[in-house]
């Protein structure tokens, strides 16, 4: 089992940036493939990012390439996700997830383990 612990959010203008960062329990974290997606009131929780096992491979939504970036540090247990140029719709929570095996997903029901979540408010 892994436990995670999303950190960072906050209030932040339109254009500012901000970095989540998730920690993982454990000393299997390089067994999982890692996921942040963003959930907002009534909606379904949405795909942002995901990274390989390794940190090679990584895959973004096509609302946030070219401004968010999802990188690891498996020596740290840790994922982040750098958010650049923020726009007030990438208000949500944002959650980190981990999946084992070496599927990158971009599914959330294919993901293990979820965090709680970190609200990410953009102002206009």
């Amino acid at each position: 089992q892994v436990q995670l612990v999303e950190s960072g959010g906050g209030l932040v203008q339109a254009g500012g940036s901000l970095r989540l960062s998730c920690a993982a329990s454990g000393r299997t974290f390089s067994s999982y493939a890692m996921g942040w997606f963003r959930q907002t009131p009534g909606k379904e929780r949405d795909f942002v990012a995901s990274v390989s096992r390794s940190g090679r491979s990584t895959n973004s939504a096509d609302s946030v390439k070219g401004r968010f970036t999802i990188s690891r540090d498996n020596a740290k247990n840790t994922v982040y996700l750098q958010m650049n140029s923020l726009k007030p719709e990438d208000t949500a929570v944002y959650f980190c997830a981990a999946r084992g095996g070496t599927y990158v997903s971009t599914k959330s029901y294919d993901y293990d383990y979820w965090g709680q979540g970190t609200q990410v408010t953009v102002s206009s």
